[in-house]
């Protein structure tokens, strides 16, 4: 095969290919004089074959990655993300497993990416520690921490997590009552479920790391949630007149304390009073018998005065002088007129 006919203003033609090839088997004859058949040749050959067989040993574990190596299908090593190598296969493999990614198992319900996740009671329906039946939905995540024990270790690792899982639950759930799981005992009870599940799989030496264990629905039975609901709502009734009885009873009862503590002081202040006023009166007296029987005339007279005095000041009097003219009393004189009046007060009628 020769060059292509043509002349003209166009490029030059590209190199023959039978050209090359020429040359090439020449440069190899000059190597390996007798051809492909003779010793020469098979080494070369062989000792290719041999460098890309060994070349091809090299392999790159990403981050997010841990490879796992094989030597003729036993587990040898893990190797940890960057450049690696192992023997070429047959005699070594290398599986790169996911060990970041967080995988998640459904227990009691199917969502399949549906709006309507559909129920499974069998798995769902469990016996609380009061014997009574709850139906609770929820969710593992969890993720590779070894993954040499993950592919070797557990057969099925989706059906394995999902199985410990939902003994976990079911015995977790025997140990509490259903009005706790209902309401508060809600983030206890993934604790304890996470806690459980994780130490069945170090049992297994699964190599799995549970995450999360998430409760999406806690509710009794379809069957009867309807008398539970009225259950629930007698006890939230039962609840808020307890706390409003013990409302009035914090609010009453110290009310109650302190009127009784005020009383007990104006009681205590009113007996210091009578005591402090009959000790009083009785040194008065003691005082007045002391003085009268030194000087009895003197006393007596002191006494009658101070009497008259304190009669006499609460009383209106009219007060008529003899020494100054007249025969003392007239028949009659309008007395209340004489005395004086308050201001607007109206005079007294005559009589």
């Amino acid at each position: 095969m020769g060059r292509p006919p043509g002349g003209g203003g166009g490029q030059p033609p590209g190199p023959d290919l039978e050209e090359l090839l020429r040359k090439g088997q020449e440069r190899f004859k000059r190597f390996a004089p007798g051809g492909f058949g003779s010793g020469k040749g098979i080494a070369l050959v062989l000792a290719i074959l041999a460098g890309l067989w060994l070349l091809s040993g090299f392999y790159r574990v990403q981050p997010d990655e841990q490879g796992v190596v094989l030597r003729f299908g036993q587990y040898v090593r893990t190797e940890e993300p960057g450049l690696r190598y192992h023997i070429p296969s047959p005699i070594e493999t290398v599986q790169l497993p996911k060990v970041t990614r967080v995988n998640r198992i459904e227990v009691g319900y199917r969502s399949g990416g549906a709006l309507r996740p559909q129920e499974d009671s069998q798995e769902s329906l469990m016996l609380t520690g009061d014997e009574n039946i709850i139906d609770i939905d929820f969710t593992v995540f969890w993720r590779i921490k070894d993954a040499g024990n993950y592919l070797f270790e557990i057969r099925d690792p989706d059906s394995t997590v999902k199985m410990a899982a939902e003994s976990a639950m079911r015995e977790v759930i025997g140990r509490t009552d259903i009005q706790p799981a209902l309401t508060e005992a809600r983030e206890e009870i993934e604790q304890a479920t996470r806690t459980l599940l994780q130490q069945m799989l170090d049992d297994y030496r699964s190599g799995i790391e549970v995450q999360q264990v998430q409760l999406l629905k806690v509710d009794p039975p379809a069957q009867v949630v309807d008398a539970f609901n009225d259950v629930q709502r007698a006890r939230q009734d039962r609840e808020r007149l307890r706390n409003e009885a013990e409302s009035y009873r914090n609010g009453i009862i110290p009310a109650a304390r302190g009127e009784a503590e005020r009383l007990i002081q104006e009681a205590s202040a009113y007996r210091e009073q009578v005591v402090n006023l009959a000790q009083g009166d009785a040194q008065r007296f003691q005082k007045v018998l002391e003085a009268y029987q030194l000087a009895p005339e003197v006393t007596a007279r002191r006494l009658y005065l101070e009497t008259m005095q304190e009669v006499l000041s609460g009383t209106n009097k009219l007060i008529i002088d003899e020494k100054q003219g007249g025969q003392g009393t007239v028949p009659y004189l309008p007395l209340n007129e004489m005395l004086p009046r308050a201001p607007g007060q109206p005079a007294a009628p005559r009589q």
